[in-house]
């Protein structure tokens, strides 16, 4: 996603809306003419103490490490991935000052998350939903000549919800009647998910999972394993999956070997 994009993205009531929260507590502490009300204090000096330090600071810690896990690459990713945690230390903060605030605060973070829901992809798409465990199983079954590409995610994890609208712009591009695109929700369908080896553990590095599947079979997978067992990192980027899977090559290729079937074999003869 360009930096144009991420702007475009940043002037939705969702996102300034969610920043002003997350900076809330620093702001009221550090502007003069807001703290002399908020935090009125006999020497009208407004300073944070070492117990609020120590939250925004392990605040950094924990918004730096999960943002690397959810492989975040974008502003708007970071954004994403770290509103959950500043609003909760915010809360922390707030409740720590005072216990009205805390309560006033948590109760304008309810009604945000409420009327401002995270803006979801609204693009084109051509993505087959699995509606059941076998239902991957069952479409290649049906035609083994149908190239599949796979994601493997749930709905709660931001690794997953940020892989979304790349995974079905790519759907919208490259789509052919025998390469198609699918998503299984694992969280909601454990079974597949150990079928085809991705955990849904709230711990898991596996997702999102990204399988190729060429006749019915696993060709390649991202992420991966190495020789010793081990899962290697893979940032789920436009740019990294476009070459992984090499969707050009593989798109030309489904074009150039197209299904045959009765109608066309007869369209043939006559002409």
């Amino acid at each position: 996603m360009s930096f144009k994009k991420d702007l475009r993205l940043l002037a939705k009531p969702y996102y300034w809306v969610n920043i002003l929260l997350s900076l809330s507590y620093l702001v009221a502490k550090r502007a003069p003419y807001v703290c002399k009300y908020v935090f009125p204090t006999e020497d009208g000096i407004c300073e944070l103490d070492s117990r609020e330090t120590e939250i925004l600071f392990f605040l950094v810690i924990v918004v730096a490490i999960r943002t690397r896990k959810t492989g975040s690459v974008t502003m708007i990713n970071y954004l994403t991935s770290s509103f959950i945690y500043t609003k909760i230390a915010n809360l922390i903060l707030w409740s720590y000052s005072d216990v009205r605030y805390g309560i006033g605060f948590a109760a304008v973070f309810i009604l945000c998350a409420t009327v401002l829901p995270e803006p979801t992809y609204s693009g084109p798409e051509n993505v087959v939903y699995f509606r059941t465990p076998t239902g991957l199983e069952d479409e290649m079954d049906r035609d083994k000549r149908v190239v599949w590409i796979v994601t493997f995610y749930t709905v709660w994890n931001p690794a997953c919800v940020n892989f979304a609208p790349i995974f079905a712009q790519l759907s919208s591009e490259y789509h052919l009647p025998n390469l198609k695109f699918g998503k299984m929700d694992v969280g909601r369908h454990p079974e597949a998910g150990q079928k085809y080896h991705v955990s849904d553990s709230s711990f898991s590095r596996q997702l999102p999972t990204v399988i190729l599947f060429k006749n019915g079979k696993e060709i390649m997978r991202r992420p991966c394993a190495d020789s010793k067992g081990k899962l290697m990192k893979f940032f789920f980027s436009e740019d990294n999956i476009r070459a992984a899977f090499d969707f050009n090559n593989l798109y030309k290729e489904c074009k150039e070997n197209p299904i045959k079937t009765a109608t066309s074999a007869i369209e043939k003869k006559k002409n």
